[in-house]
């Protein structure tokens, strides 16, 4: 049984909530919604919890996120999902961010209403008309009904992750008989072929914190055993795993990973900061200073293109 507030029960003869002291206006929520903090210069999420996610979430951050998609694209030969769909009818993108990858996936399937969920209202305005956005928090308990959705994609979530097995959970029990899943992580272990990565290599440092802090935080990076565990544990059938390099630099022969290591290049310019700050000093409890050191070095090999490293996912 729910029990009453007491002051809502106050005062029967009024109807509304105003008369209790609640603002329920429209302009209240989106009010609230919108309620963010800033730290060292960057705009962070706090209406569901300054915990629940840790990178920035303003203009520069969006554009970054757009960018990335971009490079996901390109590394993964142009296309938005692995999994072989026909016509789907529903499609869910959980953490959808800028909501780009909802977005396009719309306009390639007219025929599929396509909902984007995210914890911050940073979504375009104008979209297809068969897609929208909802503001919601992945770690709660999901709205939506069972066997709902032919196709549920999640990409690039984990450091906001707090249980996975709550989520894989609730995808399953919302995936309709004979739809998919599909989940896409990086797995932050910056890799060389070459030997030329020392062990005090910029961006090996950086990661290697940064798994630090999201162990501490009990958001461990997932690798790929991990997530397959997870789905089949959960009783999806079929569970198949790939992997795409994502160099860092144009140092590749390849035309094509040479065209994302350039767009990475690009990307580090606030990627660093963005993946590292706020972790570094809340979780880690280092000061500004030395937090933006650590970034700034590995921004700097970065650019170094004696370095031949690159990231999976």
């Amino acid at each position: 049984m729910i029990e009453v507030d007491p002051s809502v029960l106050a005062k029967p003869e009024n109807e509304d909530y105003a008369s209790s002291g609640y603002d329920t206006s429209t302009a209240s929520l989106t009010s609230s919604l919108n309620e963010y903090v800033v730290e060292n210069g960057r705009r962070y999420h706090s209406y569901y919890g300054t915990e629940k996610y840790l990178m920035p979430t303003d203009e520069k951050e969006q554009d970054r996120l757009d960018l990335h998609h971009e490079i996901f694209r390109l590394v993964w030969s142009d296309k938005l999902h692995s999994a072989p769909l026909a016509e789907p009818h529903r499609i869910l993108d959980v953490g959808t961010g800028t909501g780009i990858w909802a977005m396009e996936i719309a306009e390639q399937y007219p025929m599929a209403e396509v909902v984007g969920t995210d914890i911050s209202p940073i979504q375009p305005c104008w979209v297809p008309p068969n897609c929208r956005f909802e503001i919601d928090d992945a770690m709660q308990e999901w709205t939506f009904k069972d066997d709902n959705f032919d196709f549920i994609h999640a990409r690039n979530i984990s450091s906001g992750v707090s249980d996975w097995g709550h989520l894989i959970s609730e995808m399953k029990r919302c995936t309709a008989p004979g739809g998919y899943v599909e989940l896409c992580e990086k797995s932050l272990v910056i890799q060389c072929d070459d030997g030329t990565m020392k062990p005090d290599h910029g961006i090996k440092v950086f990661t290697e914190y940064l798994r630090d802090a999201m162990r501490k935080m009990g958001r461990p990076c997932p690798d790929l055993a991990f997530l397959k565990n997870l789905l089949e544990t959960a009783g999806f059938e079929e569970v198949t795993t790939s992997q795409a390099k994502e160099p860092v630099g144009p140092w590749p022969k390849d035309p094509r990973l040479k065209r994302a290591g350039a767009m990475n290049l690009l990307n580090a310019e606030t990627g660093f900061e963005s993946y590292g700050m706020a972790l570094f000093t809340r979780i880690l409890g280092m000061d500004v200073d030395k937090a933006r050191k650590i970034c700034e070095k590995g921004l700097m090999d970065t650019r170094n293109k004696n370095y031949h490293v690159y990231d999976t996912g």
